[in-house]
């Protein structure tokens, strides 16, 4: 990882400390020999309500298009590489420490998040996770669950692997009539 990176990481660290995951730093498995493990590092993060640069939008008028279906379909192939290129350069040699890794799950989904949006493609929602783990002797289980439409919506999927550490990408693109 650059050291670019790693200072925006640092300081978004220290800008939104108060605003961590409830308490996932401080979640520990217990091993047989009574030692403890470090958690799986997967935060949500939602703004603050109210605490938004842009305080005042103006209200757009939006007439009905009628259109049941994308013009232009969702280029998974292109999400996939997009997905296996943030994931490789951002942790190819990183080790796991657990607040590195909370801090890399948020910057990473930002990237990945804007440079699908840098696609354009019209009427689609997307929705970018990230989960970041210990590469140890485990057996982990990513599951979601969407409301889904089977002719439009899709996703993209990556698993990237090193010697420390497995991350999980997933891209949902689901379609907003």
């Amino acid at each position: 990882m650059s050291d670019l990176a790693k200072e925006k990481a640092a300081r978004l660290l220290r800008k939104r400390a108060s605003l961590s995951s409830l308490g996932s730093h401080d979640v520990k498995a217990k091993d047989i020999a009574g030692k403890t493990k470090d958690s799986i590092s997967t935060v949500s993060y939602m703004d603050e309500p109210g605490h938004h640069e842009d305080l005042s939008r103006p209200v757009v008028q939006m007439e009905n298009t009628y259109e049941l279906g994308p013009v232009k379909r969702f280029p998974v192939q292109t999400v996939n590489e997009i997905l296996k290129d943030v994931l490789n350069s951002y942790l190819q040699e990183e080790k796991y420490e657990a607040e590195l890794c909370r801090q890399m799950t948020k910057t990473i989904s930002e990237v990945v998040k804007a440079r699908v949006k840098e696609l354009m493609i019209p009427r689609y929602k997307i929705t970018v996770v990230i989960s970041i783990g210990r590469l140890s002797d485990q057996d982990v289980c990513v599951a979601s669950r969407f409301l889904w439409d089977m002719a439009n919506d899709t996703f993209s999927s990556h698993t990237f692997k090193n010697r420390s550490l497995f991350a999980v990408g997933v891209v949902y693109a689901v379609y907003f009539e």
